[in-house]
């Protein structure tokens, strides 16, 4: 998205370094010792000189020998990547109109740029007035009101009123916004950028449970960047976090068990972490796991998704029929024929099964544990994970 050449503006002969926007979760601690190096890059402080910018959106280039927060091109990026071609014309346009420069102004107007109108080709006017008609209603309408519209009546009205301005993306029309401080130069607004992330809110305890002074964390993420995000947010001491889970893309047999007035920062992206190198079935699997389990913390839940492997799954069996239909027609163990079909003892089968292991029906299915050590112990890691053989996968 964008490729920015940072110097120290105050001691030049540094050198500089190269930096890629947003930047990727697995470079970020690179990324920031790069900064270091040149003794800039601070979470809060305005002190990277942007000596080249790179990027699909040129009207970022005004930026260039100018400091920048890094904390905040980063977010700006985010942002941007989400965009459309249309998006993209409208941010590019108004920011030229309002000869923008600042960073903040430039995240706020990510927030609001969607309400103007940026014409880039004229050949279609039906097209650019139904456009137009959106743009003024949220970005949306109904499809008897588009039906009714008369879309190129519409485009010659917003021309011939003359208030278009003409910028290197196109003619902008403002449509009366006004650039509102979403973003107030310190908390960043709530942006689902990482897909399947768990949303934390992190405030300060020195704070009203209420307030909108929020540091919002999307785990996982580089423990570096959770360290600067704390440092934006003035907090110094983990004992002054407020969490509150928000939205998660874990199991709900995890969230309801996860106490965030009692569990660590540090746990719940370690979670995280594991959490999002499972499959979709792996989760499912998880949720049975700890419904059987019962652990009480981030840490215990963790140990128990890097040993899935302990633990037999029949997803979506909730009987003693429905399990052994699984294990002999899906388990892989049995070369089943379905003409034989009427002649399995399907519930039979699962009810020997069901007498030699350690197993219960769950809302995701049947669960069996295979390990030799106990549960809690694997929970509290005091085993090595050795499994049984014979176990199904």
């Amino acid at each position: 998205m964008i490729q920015a050449v940072f110097s120290n503006p105050l001691r030049p002969k540094y050198g500089v370094a190269t930096i890629p926007f947003p930047i990727p979760r697995d470079q970020y601690a690179h990324c920031m010792e790069l900064l270091e190096a040149l003794e800039i890059g601070d979470a809060v402080k305005t002190d990277c000189k942007v000596e080249e910018i790179d990027s699909f959106y040129t009207v970022l280039k005004r930026m260039e020998m100018l400091t920048v927060n890094v904390e905040e091109l980063n977010y700006l990026a985010k942002r941007l990547e989400s965009f459309d071609d249309g998006e993209a014309a409208q941010f590019q346009a108004m920011a030229h109109k309002l000869e923008l420069f600042k960073l903040k102004d430039f995240i706020n107007l990510t927030f609001c740029c969607q309400q103007t109108t940026v014409i880039t080709d004229f050949s279609d006017l039906a097209a650019i007035g139904r456009d137009h008609y959106m743009n003024l209603h949220g970005g949306s309408a109904r499809v008897d009101e588009l039906e009714a519209l008369d879309g190129e009546e519409t485009a010659r009205q917003l021309i011939e009123n003359g208030n278009g301005t003409i910028t290197p993306y196109g003619v902008a029309y403002d449509n009366g916004i006004k650039l509102e401080q979403v973003y107030d130069g310190q908390f960043f607004p709530c942006y689902y950028y990482e897909p399947n992330a768990s949303a934390l809110a992190l405030t300060s305890k020195a704070e009203p449970e209420d307030t909108e002074h929020i540091t919002w964390l999307f785990l996982p993420m580089a423990q570096e960047e959770i360290d600067r995000a704390l440092l934006r947010a003035g907090i110094t001491d983990p004992p002054e976090i407020r969490l509150r889970l928000v939205e998660s893309h874990l199991p709900d047999e995890v969230d309801v068990l996860l106490d965030m007035e009692q569990e660590s920062l540090a746990d719940l992206n370690a979670l995280a972490q594991v959490a999002d190198t499972l499959s979709t079935d792996d989760l499912k699997k998880l949720g049975a796991v700890v419904a059987m389990a019962k652990p009480e913390t981030a840490a215990q839940i963790k140990r128990l998704a890097e040993n899935l492997e302990l633990f037999d799954f029949a997803p979506d069996a909730h009987t003693p029929e429905e399990y052994g239909k699984y294990m002999i027609q899906q388990s892989g163990y049995f070369d089943y024929d379905e003409n034989l079909d009427g002649f399995y003892d399907y519930e039979g089968y699962a009810q020997q099964r069901m007498s030699e292991e350690d197993g219960m029906f769950t809302d995701r299915g049947y669960i069996a544990y295979k390990g030799y050590y106990s549960m809690e112990e694997v929970m509290n890691g005091s085993q090595s994970g050795c499994m049984e053989m014979g176990g199904m996968t």
